[in-house]
Parts: C-alpha cells; sequence; structure tokens
C-alpha cells in the first residue's frame, strides 16, 4: 500500500506543474483582464491555494507515508484526499458536462486519485 500512496504524491505533484501553467495554458493575462478585479483576484487565489494543498498532499504522501498507513490521523487524511477527488470527479460533469473527450480523460483522472488514496482505507 506504501507505493500506490507514493504513486498518490506523484499524481498530485503533476496537479501542481499543471496549475503552475494555467497562466499560460488557459491565456490568462488576457482572458482574466475581462473580468473585473474581484473576481480576477479570486481565480488567481484560488488556484494558487490548490497548488499549495497539492503540493502540501504530496508532500505529506511522499514523506510520512507510513503514518498515513498506520494512524487514525493518517486513515483520516487518506480518507479525506479521496473524497475529495471523488468530488472533483462529480464537478467535472456537473460543470463540464463531458461533451469532450479532454473532459472524459480529467474524469477518469479524478476518480483514479479517488482510488489511489481509497484503496489503502481498505487494508
Amino acid at each position: 500500500m506504501e507505493i500506490l500512496i507514493k504513486i498518490g504524491g506523484i499524481y498530485c505533484l503533476l496537479l501542481v506543474i499543471f496549475h503552475i501553467m494555467f497562466w499560460k495554458i488557459f491565456n490568462w493575462d488576457e482572458e482574466l483582464s475581462r473580468l473585473n478585479r474581484l473576481n480576477r483576484a479570486i481565480m488567481q487565489v484560488l488556484n494558487i491555494s490548490l497548488t499549495y494543498l497539492f503540493l502540501a498532499i504530496a508532500y505529506i504522501s511522499i514523506v510520512h507515508t507510513h503514518d498515513l498507513l498506520t494512524t487514525r490521523l493518517g486513515q483520516t487524511l487518506l480518507g479525506v484526499i479521496s473524497l475529495l477527488w471523488l468530488f472533483r470527479a462529480i464537478q467535472q460533469i456537473i460543470f463540464f458536462k463531458l461533451k469532450h473527450w479532454v473532459s472524459w480523460g480529467f474524469l477518469l483522472f479524478f476518480l483514479a486519485g479517488a482510488v489511489i488514496y481509497g484503496i489503502p482505507l481498505t487494508y
């Protein structure tokens, strides 16, 4: 199970990289300028905060793997992280409507995160 949690850490590091690239991928310099100042700030703050959260989860997964598996707090964190990815998968369906193959890819990606962190809870 430790290897699965370490894979989860790598999974979260991939999301850190992806979120850091949002400004370029989504042309945020231009696109966010269309929003009012408050909404532009909210978008960027949420993205930076999520990036930090993913980095923290990656660190805990890679460095404190044994604790995640053997302590009550660790088990709770595994459940919280698994639910985070399950909720994100549900949001993919609600907000992106799965009309494009990329949306399906993200749905599967987020479900994989739920499974990666959920399986260790069953052992």
